[in-house]
């Protein structure tokens, strides 16, 4: 009589099982059966592509570095010093400073300029600031040695292309550019065109995507012709898709000022940032009050900044 008991007690339990496990299965079946998919979670401070006629100031942060060259080559705080003016007369809202930026510095950040020696070499918490940056759409200018770190195969994911740092891959002498796209809107007007600089070969290469390669040249000492301009799109999966513009030169800091490339870089810069291209080339500074420029100080007002785009109100 026990025996039975306790037969009868086991089958129940088995029965509560053999239940419950198909309502389990049914809760789950309508994502498989309709083969659904969660949406990613959006970035809060995500901002949509400026449209033209918006009106607002492009924000750049330019991260420069110390000068590691002779005279004439590699003048980083010369670049700060001349291209925060020419960025803030072009237009734009500039900041800038010699330290890998904090996330409180890029909050209101549309495009980073970087024209730094090994700029690839971040530490983790540095890769996470600027992963949280691309994510929200921020876009990235990348000159020269910029590109060169320990980790190539990581960075050329952020702008298309890295060199590893102490290899031979560098090649000084004329740069004789052949322009790829000319129909590219930052190549607008470009023709062929040649500068005495410093190229690089070797490339680690970003996969999917790869780059849009703007302009090739040979190089000095091997003739291999290798891509030297380049735009790069990604978008970090739950993120919005964030730009990135890259110029190989730079060695030789005169460049810089060539006609050609200082156009170049200023549809380059805008077209990171989601701009229309011509924003910055036919941008004009804003009007400034006089004095020290604040309220009841010196005579006219300052002007007063718009509100942040990225992550300060959205544009």
């Amino acid at each position: 009589m026990a025996r039975a008991i306790w037969t009868v007690l086991l089958a129940g339990a088995v029965g509560v099982v053999a239940v419950a496990q198909p309502f389990d299965t049914l809760r789950a079946a309508p994502s498989e059966v309709e083969g659904q998919q969660q949406p990613p979670v959006p970035v809060p401070s995500a901002a949509p592509t400026v449209q033209a006629g918006d009106t607002r100031p492009i924000h750049i942060y330019i991260r420069s570095g110390l000068k590691s060259h002779g005279e004439g080559a590699h003048d980083y705080p010369q670049f700060s010093a001349d291209w925060s003016k020419t960025l803030t007369d072009q237009g734009a809202l500039v900041d800038g400073s010699f330290h890998f930026p904090s996330a409180q510095e890029l909050a209101n950040t549309d495009v980073m300029v970087m024209y730094k020696g090994d700029a690839g070499y971040m530490t983790a918490s540095e890769r996470q600031v600027m992963e949280d940056y691309l994510k929200r759409g921020g876009g990235l200018v990348s000159f020269h040695d910029t590109l060169c770190g320990d980790d190539p195969q990581y960075y050329s994911t952020i702008v298309g292309g890295a060199k590893k740092h102490g290899e031979q891959n560098f090649s000084s002498g004329a740069i004789k550019y052949t322009i790829v796209d000319k129909a590219s809107p930052i190549m607008k007007g470009m023709s062929d065109f040649e500068i005495n600089d410093e190229a690089f070969f070797k490339i680690t290469w970003a996969k999917s995507p790869e780059v849009h390669v703007l302009a090739t040249a040979p190089m000095p000492s091997s003739g291999e012709v290798v891509p030297q301009m380049w735009t790069y799109e990604r978008t970090i999966f739950g993120g919005q898709p964030f730009r990135a513009f890259v110029w190989m030169q730079g060695h030789t800091y005169t460049n810089f000022k060539n006609p050609q490339i200082e156009g170049m870089i200023l549809r380059g810069i805008a077209w990171a940032a989601h701009y229309p291209v011509d924003t910055l080339v036919n941008g004009t500074a804003p009007a400034r009050g006089g004095g020290r420029g604040r309220r009841g100080q010196g005579g006219a007002d300052a002007p007063t900044a718009p509100e942040g785009r990225r992550g300060g109100g959205g544009r």
